[in-house]
């Protein structure tokens, strides 16, 4: 039980033993005491007051009075400012704290509660590597699986490969155009940048050809779609969906290029899935419920023959849900997916881990699912985040100018060696362990600099600001981490030791303790807000007070045998959590820096 449970707890069974009054947890707040005031958590009196007829002074006094007396191992001493009721807890508390969980490498983890959530992420297309904005939605998507599963919900990590349509015949047909047979090892490229190069390659021989139309004096609308090489986009398509053999078997042995190149990036990212959908297996998805759909009155047929849902009255517009020619679009195969998702896997929440751009079609999607009476429509949830730039500004793909994810991740080692080089303390590594350690440095900065940012907030990444030893950056926690494993290096905690409460602990000790306390609620609160910046801030400030105290206090040569086995264990503690909430954001820690 934490602390702040433990402390309403006992508010609780007070008011009903003082006042004959039964309240809740929800009815009034229990919060860290701010750093002004004496104490270490209050109890905000002011909900209280009315329903007990009692002044702030009158109630505060009866309950800090009655709850030390009670539960001396717990509340040591009280004071009271302004209707806000701050108690100190006692060192034993704290004492406790730290026996009982300093070597539980499970701390902070609950247990299998049978519920199943399924996080869907990534969602690539086949055309081109992942970049910049990709990484963002990585980092979130499995980063949120990780605190769910610690949360004690069993996790399906999902992912759906956009592998089929117009910009995937683009890459195609420049392929067939200029490719004179290369392939991506002839050419000594991944195969997703390969790939991808073709459907840049598109867009500017697109451009030139759009642009000599206009110069005969065709529109810019009607020279796009009549550009040689757009009709023979569209072309590949039809004949895609007409199950040419020629074109299938380039399709696939396109897509089989990228695919084994994603497969690299996501393991050098940590990326994994339990099940990956694909768009040209789940495209007619739907279909069927369109059907249903008309029957139940939920949808209209137009006079041509498309399918459409009003939803004026719940604030939007009206939405196709199939073409005239019978075809489906997007929403129609995503209310498709989301009932095999949930025949597959009965989940009680479906995430969606999508930019911003989305949040209309999110909209839309959970109101048709509901309108239909689908049992996956109330665990619908869309966790939008906002986009990813550069200090230079948006990317665009077409353009050429996105930051494809192997060459930022690349660029983010190169800046951990000359970082960590410049610091000149690594003299003693082997050429393998200074490669892992800047892979691990590199990795880190870039995760940590993306997900200390709520995923609401759209953001500006820069490398050069990501890697630093001394600010907020995940280099700074690897090195905390580091430093509390090297003194545990020297001489690890003794089990056996009696660390009693034979001395007060002091600020800094009582401080760290504090917030290692914290961490089950942190991982708590991170579940519920679906946000993995509450988890990067946490472990951040925990390196941020660890570090204090190891500079203010002896470890190894304390002032007593008592103080020097708390301390260790107060340095075994903190590494273990710092590792373990680093760890829920996929950031390693190194064991040495």
């Amino acid at each position: 039980m934490s602390i702040t449970t433990t402390i309403q707890s006992a508010v609780i069974a007070a008011i009903e033993k003082i006042y004959q009054h039964s309240f809740n947890e929800k009815d009034f707040q229990v919060n860290q005491t701010k750093p002004e005031f004496e104490g270490d958590y209050t109890v905000v009196l002011f909900s209280l007051l009315k329903p007990l007829q009692q002044s702030p002074n009158a109630l505060g006094t009866a309950l800090g009075t009655w709850l030390t007396e009670q539960y001396p191992a717990v509340f040591s001493g009280f004071n009271i400012i302004k209707g806000f009721l701050n108690f100190t807890i006692s060192d034993a508390f704290w004492y406790g704290v730290l026996n009982e969980n300093y070597q539980n490498k499970d701390y902070g983890r609950k247990p299998d509660n049978g519920t199943t959530i399924v996080v869907e992420y990534s969602s690539p297309n086949t055309n081109k590597p992942l970049h910049l904005g990709h990484l963002r939605n990585n980092f979130l998507g499995w980063s949120i699986s990780e605190i769910l599963k610690a949360e004690g919900y069993r996790v399906v990590k999902t992912c759906i490969a956009n592998d089929r349509g117009i910009h995937i015949c683009k890459s195609m047909v420049a392929w067939q155009k200029f490719a004179n047979g290369a392939t991506p090892q002839s050419a000594g490229l991944k195969g997703d940048h390969f790939v991808g190069d073709y459907y840049v390659l598109f867009g500017s021989t697109h451009k030139k050809e759009t642009e000599a139309l206009m110069a005969e004096g065709m529109s810019r609308e009607l020279a796009e779609k009549e550009a040689p090489i757009m009709k023979a986009a569209q072309q590949m398509l039809v004949d895609w969906e007409a199950g040419k053999p020629e074109v299938i078997r380039l399709w696939k042995m396109m897509n089989a290029w990228v695919y084994e190149g994603f497969d690299v990036t996501y393991k050098r990212i940590g990326s994994d899935f339990d099940k990956t959908y694909y768009e040209s297996d789940t495209y007619l998805l739907g279909k069927q419920l369109v059907e249903e759909g008309l029957q139940k009155g939920v949808f209209f047929r137009k006079e041509d023959n498309s399918v459409w849902v009003d939803l004026t009255a719940d604030g939007l517009d009206e939405k196709i849900v199939q073409r005239k020619d019978g075809t489906a679009v997007y929403i129609t195969q995503d209310i498709g997916l989301a009932v095999e998702k949930y025949k597959a896997y009965h989940y009680q929440q479906s995430i969606y881990v999508v930019g911003d751009e989305q949040n209309y079609h999110f909209q839309v999607l959970q109101l048709i699912c509901r309108k239909l009476q689908l049992p996956s429509s109330e665990g619908i949830y869309h966790l939008s985040y906002g986009m990813v730039e550069l200090p230079s500004g948006r990317m665009k793909t077409r353009e050429g100018t996105v930051v494809d994810a192997d060459d930022i991740m690349d660029e983010m080692t190169k800046v951990a060696a000359q970082k960590t080089e410049e610091l000149g303390k690594v003299k003693d590594f082997t050429p393998e362990e200074l490669h892992r350690l800047y892979d691990i440095i590199g990795l880190g900065a870039l995760k940590f600099f993306i997900l200390r940012v709520d995923p609401k907030k759209r953001m500006i990444f820069n490398p050069e600001e990501s890697i630093d030893f001394h600010g907020f950056t995940a280099s700074f926690v690897q090195f905390s981490h580091a430093r509390a494993k090297a003194i545990l290096r020297h001489q690890k905690p003794d089990p056996e030791f009696p660390t009693e409460q034979t001395e007060p602990l002091l600020p800094l000790e009582k401080e760290l303790l504090i917030l290692l306390e914290k961490y089950p609620a942190i991982i708590q609160q991170a579940a519920a807000e679906h946000n993995p910046s509450v988890i990067v801030i946490y472990c951040y400030e925990l390196a941020k007070t660890f570090n204090s105290f190891v500079t203010e206090h002896r470890v190894l040569q304390a002032e007593s045998e008592n103080k020097k086995q708390l301390r260790l264990r107060l340095c075994r503690f903190s590494s273990l959590v710092i590792a373990s909430g680093m760890g829920l954001t996929g950031i390693a820690v190194p064991e040495r820096m």
